[in-house]
């Protein structure tokens, strides 16, 4: 004989779910809380002011028509290669600034030396982990920021 669903049976059953929700969502937020690194900009009204000027230089940098691309040797050094339609850009420069996403480690300035190949590679090794990696690539007048993860 089986026995029969009671108040008691619902109410537990109420009981559970809502705990393990509400269980979750404590984590869920200690974790959120734990591991925000900042805000993405301290005045969103005086960045809006730079907004067009920011649009402008996009435009720019894309008539360039620079395909920069950014990778981690096996040293985690920091190697970057330019090139225009296929080609490299000659007598490319960059400096940079390595930045742990949430602000656990302290940025890693970046300075480029040249290689055979065209490529530039940094002088500084970064820790592991993911980094954002913020670079000023220029040749004459020429200039990108570039703005990239690394892992």
């Amino acid at each position: 004989m089986t026995r029969p669903f009671t108040g008691w049976h619902m109410a537990t059953i109420l009981v559970a779910f809502f705990g393990i929700v509400i269980g979750v969502n404590l984590v869920m937020a200690r974790y959120a809380i734990g591991t925000f690194g900042g805000t993405v900009v301290d005045n969103s009204y005086v960045a809006s002011q730079s907004y067009n000027r920011w649009l402008a230089q996009a435009d720019k940098q894309a008539k360039l028509g620079w395909t920069p691309r950014l990778s981690l040797d096996p040293g985690r050094r920091v190697a970057l290669s330019v090139s225009n339609a296929g080609s490299p850009v000659p007598g490319v420069k960059a400096t940079g600034l390595a930045i742990h996403p949430l602000g656990r480690a302290p940025s890693i300035p970046l300075t480029f030396v040249p290689m055979p190949d065209g490529s530039l590679l940094s002088g500084q090794t970064l820790p592991a982990g993911r980094w954002r990696v913020q670079l000023s690539i220029s040749t004459g007048n020429d200039t990108l920021k570039l703005n990239e993860a690394v892992q």
